[in-house]
């Protein structure tokens, strides 16, 4: 039992400090990507932590077997470096122990996975879908931020403003460009329009305007001289209309138990893929086990970049098989489990082959005397 511990401790340990750090790097490059939805106005800022946290589970489900995987090969492969390992098979310890010890927190690891997968990951989805969605009704009144040009998803309008209030209702120093080639009648390309200040009004249609006040209005061409200007005193824009949608439109926010009722063939796909991430934790466990067996002469590193090609095989495979049940290409009855098949096999064959030599070459041995 001190053994075991002592190898668990070693496992989670490395695996937790491991996958930390895949969740940094993978999470940081998902943040700048919607911190420059943010910055264009897409996005409102004050979502970005919420969108984070609930991509959290997706990002784990994917992270944790890599992890464990890794845990494996460098925890392991330090104990025999350290010669650690040959105490402990000197003392008893088999390679079919080795890897029934490790099989306790790799299953502990499968419940979260399996958690993760079924459960937390496509509420995650749906979560952030809705939020996404919320986003997109806003207007780009909502989202404006004072001292930054802020332009329209379909690049049509930029705005600018020097101040806004607190409660986002008053505007000073505002600036906006907008093409004209999008409104009936008009024969003049650039429109830009300067105000001292302006406010919002929503009238009973639920139509927006911001209201601009003291202000001038120029229209004309880039490149040529018969731009008009118009003074004004008060002088209303059209807010576009957001659109709103309660669908995240996303198979990945289905929940679990509405796939395991479905006929659809690609939910079926999304079925099978969430129920493999736990079966890939087993099997990735299973072979890594044997790899992590090094000669101390020759460092813990030498079978790691081999180790990560096959468990990116692996994952390629699976996701190749998902494409093709996703096409059509594959009945759902066959579906991804030929890829576990196949690596199981593997897998087997890396931890019993080494015995099995050491049991055949016992008895050419024997018969060698004989």
């Amino acid at each position: 039992m001190i053994v075991f511990r002592y190898l668990a401790r070693e496992v989670l340990t490395t695996m937790g400090a491991v996958s930390a750090v895949l969740l940094v790097i993978i999470m940081s490059g998902r943040f700048i990507k919607y911190l420059a939805q943010a910055a264009q106005g897409i996005l409102d800022p004050g979502a970005l932590m919420m969108i984070m946290g609930y991509r959290i589970p997706g990002f784990l489900e994917l992270i944790l077997p890599l992890g464990l995987f890794l845990g494996i090969l460098l925890s392991y492969g330090r104990l025999y470096l350290e010669s650690e390992m040959t105490v402990l098979s000197a003392t008893g310890m088999s390679q079919q122990r080795l890897l029934a010890y490790t099989m306790a927190p790799a299953t502990l690891i499968a419940l979260v996975v399996a958690w993760l997968s079924l459960s937390l990951t496509p509420m995650g989805v749906q979560r952030v879908g809705e939020i996404l969605n919320q986003q997109d009704a806003l207007t780009e009144f909502d989202t404006l931020a004072p001292g930054r040009f802020q332009s329209l998803r379909d690049g049509s309008r930029v705005t600018y403003t020097e101040a806004l209030s607190n409660d986002r209702t008053q505007l000073s120093g505002v600036f906006i460009s907008e093409k004209n080639e999008a409104k009936a009648g008009s024969d003049r390309g650039i429109g830009v329009l300067i105000a001292d200040k302006g406010h919002q009004e929503i009238h009973s249609d639920g139509s927006r305007y911001l209201i601009l006040e003291n202000g001038f209005r120029y229209d004309g061409t880039p490149g040529q001289a018969d731009y008009r200007a118009v003074q004004y005193d008060t002088y209303g824009v059209l807010l576009p209309k957001p659109e709103v949608s309660t669908d995240v439109g996303a198979r990945e926010a289905i929940p679990t138990r509405a796939l395991m009722s479905s006929d659809d063939i690609r939910q079926k796909a999304e079925l099978q893929w969430r129920l493999s991430i736990p079966v890939l934790v087993f099997i990735v466990t299973l072979i890594a086990v044997p790899l992590s067996r090094v000669n101390p002469r020759q460092g813990r590193f030498l079978k790691l970049l081999p180790a990560i090609l096959l468990y990116m095989a692996y994952l390629s495979l699976l996701i190749a098989a998902r494409g093709s049940l996703d096409k059509g290409k594959l009945p759902p009855a066959i579906g991804l489990w030929p890829v576990h098949l196949l690596f199981l096999a593997l897998g087997l064959l890396l931890a019993f082959w080494e015995p099995l030599r050491l049991s055949m070459r016992r008895r050419a041995t024997e018969r060698g005397h004989e």
